[in-house]
């Protein structure tokens, strides 16, 4: 059965205006054909419209397309996922020796490197500049020890796309080109705004429609999330995940379960190399999500179903937004039932909360948690380069059993899940938005 596009592209348009998103671009693939379409504005000042081959900045997407690359460069037999770092780039170093010795491939494709993941350096535009910033990683502390759990790591995928460059002798941007894009013929695929500006290209607003303060991320975080690409071109690389040879040998080596995240309200269950790793209504779920600065990207892939969706936003009410697109989107292709977020219970649940209260904090982010109005307030602040970029947040949460929690901003529909947890050895942590922050008091 055929999609009806006349009908997506109307339900795009209108969802797109319900949540306050300024331009948007949907591709799939289903039943072996591919389906496009687009609705709105690239910038809401200039009114540029958004079309099937705008490119959008499709943010930490881009990870599973450097886990793609390291995983072509194991089946090559030049290294296996637990290759310690050091025995690539024997001039690494985080600030423990112990976990500089232990730190592995595997580790920095699954997050569980431990080390603290949000550096946002700018190194430069040169071609040295994912080495000057692996230099820069001396100073990274561990927020667990390695391979003790999961926290969302950027700084390890940009160590992973040096890793690539030593091995390939060439620039990340240009081995990602010569390992995936032209193999699978990608033609609206780039990394640098130099060659993004060839296009039809979105740029990011905030939630109330302004355009965002600065367009891109710095070169040097390349390898977390600096692709940008059309939707169609996304669907093709997760269509490449469904068939052992289009890329990879073996695909499905990249979506077998590594780890089980300590939040698992928040995206998947589990994850694998480089895919967060989910079940909605019976069928695997394989997906990755991405964020930039104004812009938002969702990828989905359903193996079993041979299904691929691909959302492109760039601003507005974005996870709302994709949300109820997907749900729609699943249910008529497919009756599949997306599963909602978390919400609080019908019934109130009484939790002890002093105990959760304190500052928590890594690179990047100060959380402060405090009692408010018999409950907790949690409250976000970007540090570093990402203040200016990172908008503050503030959340009452709502417990759902002893250590979970759901809050939202007011403007929201979506509530976030928040996970605290006290470790038998007096360590304490707070799961949210994948990351694990340890309460520094």
């Amino acid at each position: 059965m055929k999609a009806d596009m006349e009908h997506w592209a109307s339900r795009l348009a209108a969802l797109a205006a319900e949540s306050q998103v300024p331009g948007a671009s949907l591709a799939f693939f289903c039943g072996g054909e591919v389906y496009e379409c687009a609705t709105g504005v690239l910038n809401t000042v200039t009114g540029a419209p958004v079309r099937t081959d705008s490119l959008f900045q499709i943010g930490s997407i881009t990870k599973v397309w450097t886990a793609t690359q390291i995983m072509l460069l194991a089946e090559q037999g030049r290294i296996t996922l637990d290759t310690p770092v050091v025995d690539v780039l024997p001039d690494f170093r985080v600030r423990e020796a112990e976990a500089t010795a232990a730190i592995t491939l595997r580790h920095l494709l699954t997050h569980t490197s431990g080390i603290d993941g949000d550096l946002f350096l700018d190194t430069g535009r040169g071609d040295d500049c994912l080495a000057r910033y692996a230099e820069a990683c001396t100073d990274l502390e561990q927020t667990f020890p390695v391979g003790d759990s999961h926290s969302y790591c950027n700084s390890g995928f940009v160590i992973a796309g040096r890793v690539i460059e030593q091995l390939t002798g060439t620039v990340w941007d240009q081995a990602l080109r010569e390992q995936i894009c032209a193999p699978l013929h990608l033609t609206h695929t780039w990394t640098l705004p130099e060659e993004v500006l060839r296009f039809s290209a979105a740029v990011g607003h905030s939630e109330d429609g302004a355009v965002a303060p600065a367009w891109g991320l710095p070169r040097s975080v390349g390898p977390a999330g600096l692709i940008c690409a059309r939707a169609a071109d996304v669907v093709a690389f997760g269509r490449a995940h469904l068939t052992p040879g289009a890329l990879l040998a073996d695909p499905e080596a990249m979506r077998r379960p590594q780890v089980d995240l300590p939040n698992p309200y928040a995206g998947g269950r589990q994850w694998g190399i480089g895919w967060s790793l989910d079940e909605w209504d019976g069928h695997q779920v394989v997906s990755h999500t991405g964020d930039t600065i104004g812009q938002h990207a969702a990828l989905w892939v359903l193996p079993d179903l041979g299904t691929v969706i691909a959302v492109l936003v760039n601003g507005g009410h974005s996870v709302e937004f994709q949300h109820r697109l997907v749900s729609e989107l699943l249910h008529e292709l497919h009756d599949v039932r997306v599963p909602d977020p978390l919400a609080p219970p019908a019934k109130p649940v009484e939790v002890d909360v002093a105990g959760f209260t304190g500052v928590y904090e890594r690179a990047g982010s100060r959380i402060r948690v405090a009692c408010h109005e018999g409950g907790l307030r949690l409250s976000t602040q970007p540090t570093g380069m990402l203040v200016g970029l990172a908008q503050p947040r503030t959340l009452d949460l709502t417990a759902v059993d002893a250590n979970t929690f759901v809050g939202r901003c007011d403007t929201d529909s979506m509530w976030d899940a928040v996970v605290f947890e006290n470790r038998p050895d007096g360590r304490s942590y707070l799961h949210y938005s994948g990351r694990a922050t340890p309460k520094a008091g």
